[in-house]
């Protein structure tokens, strides 16, 4: 099902496929969110939880010796969520450990999305609750993807990433075939820079891994119009920028927890860069936000 929320400057629709947004239009009917063309990706703004990127052959085991079987970006982003209700800002999806989820991911949890929308700024925030007896890790990221261009007169290549603050950083090398990750092997990028202009040819070998990113603010633009997406994230560690690598129109802005299994890491969940814990009969919160203008 779809929900709505709106006030003079936004208008948002949600669907309670993945408890995610689906549209975030203007008053002048510009639609930032990407809307799904499969022929580059179906997908609009998926929460990847409680893993983002992929496991090593799907597949981990906890410190314990429980078995975890998650698909790339985790279990719930196609999953039905619960609609709990609404304010005249504010909305509320959720979903609990089902058989099929505790099979695949043995911990009891509840996670719930909520959606602010104040002025231009959307904020997100990601609560998850450990219902268990034992602690819970975890990973938790957006995936939102953005329309690139906004307006029919732009091209891809009039838009532009700009950075909070200069940076001087490499990426790690993706690996397609597996989803993981060469730590390791890496490829400068950014040299005393702010911003990193958009082609597709950034996407050839996939996503692009910022993990040493100093920025916590990371805005799309354009040469062209005033019109922009900002994301601030200042509880996330790592952020990913991604598009198809058949030329999609859209660029998809991306704060995650953790990252894909590493080559160098082991299959022990809780051995992972940055694993999250949340502990038994605990609630840990995350939040970003996205400023349309």
């Amino acid at each position: 099902m779809e929900y709505y929320l709106e006030n003079e400057f936004l208008s948002l629709t949600f669907n309670s496929v993945g408890g995610t947004l689906s549209s975030i239009k203007s008053p002048l009917g510009i639609e930032y969110l990407w809307q799904g063309n499969p022929e580059y990706w179906s997908g609009q703004a998926p929460v990847l939880f409680p893993i983002c990127g992929s496991l090593r052959n799907d597949e981990a085991i906890t410190k314990d010796g429980k078995e975890l079987h998650i698909p790339r970006h985790g279990l719930v982003r196609k999953r039905d969520f619960h609609y709990e209700g609404q304010e005249w800002n504010r909305i509320v999806f959720s979903i609990m450990t089902d058989d099929e989820l505790f099979k695949a991911f043995p911990h009891k949890f509840r996670l719930l999305i909520e959606y602010k929308l104040m002025g231009k700024l959307i904020q997100v925030s990601y609560i998850i609750e450990n219902f268990g007896d034992d602690d819970m890790p975890f990973f938790i990221g957006g995936h939102p993807g953005f329309n690139c261009p906004l307006q029919e007169n732009e091209n891809y290549t009039d838009y532009y990433i700009e950075f909070e603050k200069e940076e001087n950083c490499s990426i790690p090398l993706p690996i397609t075939e597996t989803g993981l990750i060469d730590i390791q092997q890496r490829t400068p990028l950014l040299h005393h820079e702010k911003v990193l202009p958009l082609v597709h040819s950034l996407f050839e070998k996939d996503a692009i891994i910022f993990d040493e990113l100093q920025s916590r603010q990371v805005t799309l633009a354009s040469h062209k119009s005033s019109h922009k997406v900002t994301i601030q994230f200042k509880d996330f560690p790592y952020f990913i920028l991604w598009s198809s690598q058949n030329h999609g129109s859209f660029i998809a802005l991306e704060p995650w927890l953790g990252l894909s299994t590493c080559l160098n890491e082991s299959d022990i969940f809780e051995e992972k860069k940055n694993v999250q814990i949340v502990q038994s009969l605990r609630t840990n919160i995350y939040s970003y936000s996205i400023q349309i203008d």
